[in-house]
C-alpha cells in the first residue's frame, strides 16, 4: 500500500468507543415487551449510525405513521440511562490505550456521532475520556445523517484537516459509507454487523478489535 500521512483520527462513538449498540437494543426490547411491539429487533439494525429524525422515520415506515415513536423513544432513553449512566456503560477494549497513543503521537482526535451532543458529553465524561478529544460533532448539529458525508466533512473542517488527511473509525455500514463518501481513510471495527461485500470494498481496513490494531501495528505507523 502506498505510504500516506494522516493528521487526525475521528471516531464514531456507539459501537466503537462504547459497547452501546447492544445496550440500546436491550433497552428497546424492554419497551417492546411492555407495549407488545413486535419485530423491534428486525427494525433496529437499519437504524445503526442514524440520527434521531432518520431513525424515527424508519420506525414510522415499518409500523405506520400513527406509531407513537417519540413516546416510546423517551421511555427507551429512560431505561437506557437508568441502566448505564454513571460510568456503567461498557467500553470497548483498548479504547483508552488507543486514545492515549494518538494524543502522545500528536494526532488531532475528533468524534463524529449521530447521538445528540448532551449524551455524547455525558458518556465521555462518565468514562473519563473527554479530555482526549479536540472536538465533538453530534447528530443534532446537522440535518443530514449518516450515510451522507456531512458529519465527517464537518468534523474535518472543525479540526482544520482535509478529509484525505483523516482516518475514520466506524462499526456500522452507514458510518463506513459516510466516511468513504467524505473521502477519508475508513477503518471498520465490526460490532453487531459483520462486513458484507460492500463494506469490504469501501473500507480501507477491517479489524476485529481496536486493541488488535495497537498490538499489531502500533496504529497508523504503516501510513505515517
Amino acid at each position: 500500500m502506498e505510504q500516506k500521512t494522516f493528521k487526525a483520527v475521528i471516531f464514531d462513538m456507539d459501537g466503537v468507543i462504547f459497547d452501546s449498540e447492544a445496550c440500546v437494543i436491550e433497552s428497546w426490547k424492554v419497551v417492546a415487551e411492555r407495549h407488545g411491539i413486535e419485530n423491534v429487533e428486525t427494525v433496529l439494525p437499519h437504524c445503526l449510525g442514524r440520527n434521531y429524525s432518520t431513525t424515527k422515520q424508519i420506525f414510522l415506515d415499518y409500523y405506520g405513521e400513527d406509531f407513537p415513536y417519540d413516546e416510546y423513544k423517551q421511555e427507551c432513553s429512560k431505561v437506557y440511562h437508568d441502566t448505564y449512566d454513571g460510568g456503567r456503560l461498557p467500553m470497548k477494549p483498548g479504547i483508552r490505550e488507543l486514545l492515549q497513543f494518538l494524543k502522545a503521537q500528536g494526532y488531532k482526535v475528533g468524534l463524529a456521532s449521530s447521538t445528540r451532543k448532551s449524551t455524547i458529553v455525558q458518556q465521555l465524561e462518565d468514562a473519563n475520556l473527554i479530555q482526549y478529544f479536540d472536538d465533538l460533532v453530534s447528530g443534532d448539529m446537522l440535518t443530514k445523517s449518516k450515510p451522507e458525508p456531512d458529519i465527517y466533512l464537518m468534523a474535518c473542517d472543525r479540526l482544520g484537516i482535509n478529509p484525505k488527511e483523516a482516518i475514520a473509525i466506524e462499526d456500522s455500514y452507514n458510518g463506513i459509507r459516510s466516511a468513504y463518501r467524505a473521502g477519508m481513510f475508513a477503518i471498520m471495527v465490526p460490532d453487531l454487523m459483520q462486513p458484507d461485500e460492500e463494506m469490504k470494498k469501501i473500507s480501507d481496513k477491517i479489524l476485529e478489535l481496536i486493541n488488535d490494531e495497537i498490538k499489531m501495528y502500533k496504529f497508523c505507523e504503516d501510513y505515517v
